[in-house]
Parts: structure tokens; sequence; C-alpha cells
């Protein structure tokens, strides 16, 4: 079991260990194991770590990320990351405040914008933004039925923050349940009973999509859009549909009759949806021509009847926006009326002149980000950026201010990875996420720790040789 003490002068596997001047989630700075990880820690010193690595990726063997020829194993590192029971408390209640605010702007920022007319957010930041969608103004309100998946980093300070906002088409759920199920019967000690279980999340995912139905009851007929196999999370979708009981459907399985949304089921018969959960690379209304999309084709007119609801909703990717991110603190007190119980990593909107002229002279300090990116790219890390870099990056911002954001630099915090048959620090990252907005949102009892496999590396997405964690939330 994970009780005990482990002294400094036990083991040499974890006398070997050398944190280093990041946070480290298993060890203090002298490389003693924090209390609630001694037990696991113990155990993990009299194993051959090797072999447990071989086991558990045995384990994960169809569990895949990427699409279009590009398949990789999803990575699974068999030292989970322990969440004590408080801090959890805070976290849990901290990041369905924030999904409560985030919808309540969604729905004001295609509504009457009171937020814009308090002066609490410019109006600049909405109308700029790359997913506004001008044309979900006067819809119904985008910001009910919303998956988030939350992208928190720990500091040298042990303060977990709040480094970016998911809520287009957020994946980890299924990568999480499963490497629950890959790791439990492999690991050399036993979990402590009342530890939460991740695989609430499909339940929660469930009642989430019956209470978004359009006429607010009854049993609604829900499908799981996706682009198929070219889609990354393509795994996911699969897994995710089948826990839910609910078919997935590709665009092509999708036409509209009398403003109601049909979908062509296995064997060919077509049933009328009520609820869609879309997971599909395309959340755009219109292309780069200025021409609907497909997703507006089809889903525009149903949503606009009240015969349909999206999850997550038409529209929603305005919330994504690095530099709403900048605002997102405000959003709970201007909304809520309450302090926000999870900070934000800090962030910087360089459209304001005043804040472009204080940070301009402190660039090489800070993190610069395209408003508009995602996945890592355009990301430039100054203080590790090469000074030609530096200077490219701060020639882009003055050129177009607007563009771009910065963010007060975290060293995320560290976590012992079996690397080499040792354990070694790497960089990581958590994915917590919150189901439902309004009263109903909930956050999942469980998280993704994603984690970079290379020494010294800070980009932890899968494409980009990076992987996951089980994540222990303790009792």
């Amino acid at each position: 079991m994970m009780t005990g003490a482990v002294e400094p002068c036990g083991s040499s596997a974890l006398l070997d260990y050398r944190p280093t001047s990041a946070w480290d989630e298993g060890f203090d700075a002298e490389g003693t194991p924090r209390a609630h990880y001694t037990g696991l820690l113990e155990a993990l010193a009299a194993a051959d770590l090797s072999a447990l690595r071989d086991a558990v990726a045995s384990r994960m063997s169809g569990v895949v990320f990427g699409g279009n020829g590009n398949i990789t194993p999803f990575r699974l590192d068999p030292v989970p990351r322990l969440i004590e029971a408080e801090e959890w408390d805070l976290l849990a209640r901290g990041l369905a405040q924030r999904a409560r605010a985030l919808g309540a702007f969604l729905a004001d920022a295609y509504g009457d914008r009171a937020m814009v007319a308090a002066g609490k957010i410019p109006e600049r930041v909405i109308e700029s933004a790359e997913l506004f969608e001008p044309s979900m103004r006067g819809a119904p309100p985008p910001g009910t039925g919303c998956v988030a998946g939350l992208d928190l980093v720990r500091g040298g300070d042990g303060v977990l923050r709040v480094l970016e906002d998911n809520m287009r088409t957020p994946s980890g759920i299924a990568y999480m349940a499963a490497g629950r199920g890959a790791l439990d019967d492999r690991l050399p000690c036993s979990p402590p009973p009342g530890r939460a279980d991740p695989d609430e999340a499909f339940a929660m995912l469930a009642a989430a999509l019956r209470d978004s139905a359009p006429d607010g009851g009854g049993d609604p007929s829900i499908a799981l859009l996706s682009d198929g196999p070219a889609n990354s999370a393509w795994w996911e979708h699969r897994e995710i549909a089948a826990r839910l009981g609910v078919p997935i459907l590709s665009p092509t399985d999708l036409l509209v009759r009398g403003g109601r949304l049909h979908g062509r089921m296995e064997g060919g018969a077509t049933r009328e949806l009520q609820v869609v959960y879309r997971r599909t690379d395309e959340d755009r209304l219109r292309d780069d021509d200025g021409e609907p999309t497909w997703l507006a084709e089809v889903l525009m007119d149903p949503c606009r009847s009240g015969t349909l609801t999206v999850v997550n909703p038409l529209g929603a990717g305005l919330a994504d926006d690095k530099l709403v991110h900048a605002y997102v603190e405000e959003m709970v007190r201007f909304y809520l009326g309450e302090e926000p119980l999870v900070p934000s990593v800090r962030t910087f909107d360089l459209g304001d002149e005043e804040v472009l002229e204080e940070v301009l002279p402190r660039l090489a300090e800070l993190v610069v980000k395209p408003r508009a990116g995602h996945g890592g790219a355009g990301v430039v890390v100054c203080p590790h950026a090469t000074r030609e870099d530096r200077q490219e990056v701060e020639r882009l911002v003055k050129a177009e201010p607007g563009a771009w954001i910065a963010q007060e630099m975290v060293m995320l915090s560290t976590h012992p990875t079996v690397c080499d048959g040792r354990l070694e620090p790497r960089h990581v990252d958590l994915r917590p996420f919150v189901i439902g907005t309004g009263d109903s949102a909930a956050t999942v009892p469980g998280a993704l720790t994603r984690v970079a496999f290379e020494a010294g590396a800070l980009v932890v997405n899968s494409s980009r040789n990076g992987g996951g964690k089980d994540t222990w939330v303790l009792p």
C-alpha cells in the first residue's frame, strides 16, 4: 500500500534521481520524496522499470494518436501523477467556475455584450478573433452544452495556473481512461482506496448531451460527428462513441430536411438528430474565401430553428482565442460576482498601446504566441530562443501587435518518468476536463497529465514526442 516514509539514505534508485531547478511533483528541492509519493516511489525503486514500461505499452496496444497515415502509439509513462484531495477540491471548484464564466461570455459576446458596455473587455478582442463567427449573433446562445479541456501548468512557486482554455474540440478523455486501465494491474503497489475514477467522465458526458436537447427533456437522438480516420483523435472518437452507445457519423452522413438534421445510420436508414457532439477539425462557418463551410451548410439552419444542439457549440472557438484568455479572470468577477479560485498565467494584450509599451522592453523574459495558433505552432519561448529569433518576433509584434499575445514565462514542473530504465525528471502539464456550463458545470474526477519525453523539452503534445501519465486524485 502507499503508506510509510522514505529516508533520504534509502534506495539508490531514489538517490540517483536529480530534480532540476523546476518544481518537481514527486521530490522536494533536496531530492527527498514528497510525503504523498513515498509509498509509490518505494515500490518503483524496487521494480524493473523497463519491464514495467514495456508491460504498460503492451496493454496500451491499439491506443493511437494521429491521422492521414501518420498514426503513432499513444505513449503512457508508467509513473502516475498524484494530486492530493485538498488541492484537487480547489481545482475542481475553480475550473467549473471558469467554465461557467466562459459560457456566460460566449452567450454575451454573441448577444448584448454587457461586458464590453461595462468597459471590462475591449470590443476589438471579440471582433478581431479569428474564430469569432458573426453569423452566430442572434442565434441560440452558444454558451450551453460544452466540454472544456483546460491546460494547467505549475511554476516554481508550486501554484497551478491555467495556461490555455480549450472549448472547441478538446481531446484526452478517452486517453485518460485508457491510461488508468493499462496501469492499475501492472504497478508494483496498490492504489489507495477511494481514489477518484476517471471513467465517470463518460456518464457525465452522456448526461450533458442528453440535457442539451433543444426541448430540454425526453431522450434525444444523439450522434458523434467526426472527420473520420483523417482526424488525429479518431481513436478517441470511436472509443467515446462506443462508451456512450451513440453512432459516429461523418459529414457525408448528414442531410437537412425541413430545417431538421438527419443522419444516415449503418444500414442506410436515416434518423433525425437532436444533439450532435462535434469533434471535427473543421469548426469555421466560413472558409478563407468567405464561403459557407460544410459545417455551416448542414448545421446552421437546424441550430437557428431550435431543432438541434451542437456540443461544443458553433462559435465556441472564440473562447479559445489566446487574447480572450487575458480577460477570463475578469469574466469570473463580472458574470459570477466571484473571485477566481484558479489563477491564469498572466497574459498581456499587446493590442493595448500602454501594455505594449510596458511589455516590449522585457519581451526577452516572456513567451510570445500568435493569437490563433495551436499545438505550439509559432510560439517563441524568448528566454530559450536565439537572439535572431527574439529579434524576429519583436519585429513581428511591432508590425502587428494585435496578432500576438505575451505570457509570463512558467517553467513547467517536472515529474519522475521512466527513461532508459531509470527515473528522470521530465516536464509535465495537466489537462482536466469540465463538462457542462452554468450551474451544471462539473469537473471530471481525474485528468490527463501530459509529459514531454525529451530531457528539457517543454512541449508536451503527442504530435511532438509527448505522451501521457495516469493521474490519481487521492482521497
